[in-house]
């Protein structure tokens, strides 16, 4: 390519570039390769320009972690108005879970923005009026939302971080483990890893509804 080719690309991509364009590249850099790789200079070749035309996007990288953290909250399915708030907030746990699976980077991230995007808070506020809509008090309201979030998230942690891959990985893991038990040795730990875990057709992301099922049968008890 010429050097007069290359500078017309590269005018062309400036011209071309928007805000969201960068968000949506700096989200698939860090769905690649984690939000600890993802600089302003590899986002800047991703999209075939100057890392500097990026200025003109975002203000700095605390900006861009923003503005992704909004794309990702967009993607969640969130209540409309008229929504039963049970089957509401089992879709929008759901959503979320799918969600942070595709976007590892986020967790841990989603509530931490001091400076909130549109689709971010327009999550919340659906979220809110679904409860509230939905006869929660203000107070119970709030217990909600802590206890769906902190239960969501952690879970999402919890799957990111656990050595569990594929039912051969995971009988793998659990042969290495117990092998260095003693006969007798740890007997209910023997018990849930053969019995359980090792079954066919294991995955340990199926427990998420099940858990998720006793909150909001909770949930619906406390409200009354």
């Amino acid at each position: 390519m010429s050097t007069v080719t290359r500078r017309t690309v590269r005018q062309s991509a400036r011209e071309t570039l928007t805000r969201q364009r960068v968000l949506h590249a700096a989200v698939e850099l860090a769905d690649a390769g984690g939000l600890e790789t993802l600089s302003m200079r590899k986002l800047g070749e991703a999209l075939g320009v100057e890392a500097m035309s990026l200025y003109n996007h975002v203000t700095n990288k605390e900006d861009l972690i923003d503005g992704m953290i909004d794309l990702v909250f967009g993607e969640v399915d969130v209540p409309t108005p008229g929504d039963a708030w049970r089957q509401a907030m089992r879709q929008r746990a759901i959503s979320m879970r799918l969600t942070l699976s595709r976007h590892r980077w986020a967790i841990g991230l989603m509530e931490s923005r001091s400076t909130p995007g549109p689709a971010t808070l327009r999550h919340h506020d659906a979220v809110l009026g679904c409860l509230r809509q939905g006869g929660f008090s203000l107070t119970m309201t709030a217990h909600a939302v802590s206890v769906l979030d902190s239960y969501i998230y952690g879970f999402a942690l919890q799957e990111k971080t656990l050595p569990l891959g594929s039912p051969e990985e995971i009988a793998e893991l659990a042969d290495s483990i117990m092998s260095g038990f003693g006969d007798g040795e740890y007997p209910y730990m023997t018990e849930i890893a053969t019995a359980h875990v090792m079954r066919p057709g294991y995955a340990y992301g199926d427990e998420f509804e099940f858990g998720l099922d006793l909150i909001l049968d909770g949930l619906q008890q406390a409200a009354g």
